[in-house]
């Protein structure tokens, strides 16, 4: 069983700048199959927007396709290190009730730990597990 942050992350991240259109991240999430991006750059630091944040956030308020995914970005990260116990993030995740954590090391993105990440390694047999292996229905 992993135990640490670093067993279980994906390191296939994908990344823009705050000024990278919401057209084009949304873009990015639909070629890359994933419900986050990882925003960096600029000088808001590191954030990450999510799917959700694309439609609550920013179309609902009126946003158009050439809007900056910066002004929609959570810049307040909840994020984890690469040697943090996966226990102690599975807690965490639970108590903040998120679903992705970003994991850094120093101040750049190295991985991203999601619900599914944790299904599939911890138990994969479970619902989650199951749904989080399945090829994605395009």
């Amino acid at each position: 069983m992993p135990e640490r942050v670093r067993d279980v992350m994906t390191t296939d991240l994908v990344t823009v700048e705050p000024w990278t259109t919401l057209h084009q991240t949304a873009a990015l999430m639909r070629d890359h199959n994933i419900g986050n991006v990882l925003v960096s750059g600029g000088d808001g630091g590191l954030g990450i927007v999510t799917d959700r944040d694309l439609v609550v956030r920013a179309l609902a308020s009126g946003a158009g396709p050439d809007a900056e995914v910066g002004e929609y970005t959570s810049y307040e990260l909840f994020a984890v290190q690469p040697d943090d116990a996966v226990a102690q993030v599975v807690a965490l995740m639970a108590q903040r009730a998120v679903r992705r954590v970003p994991v850094i090391d120093g101040d750049e993105f190295v991985g991203i730990v999601s619900i599914g990440d944790l299904a599939e390694e911890r138990d994969p047999e479970s619902v989650l597990g199951e749904i989080s292996e399945a090829p994605p229905n395009n």
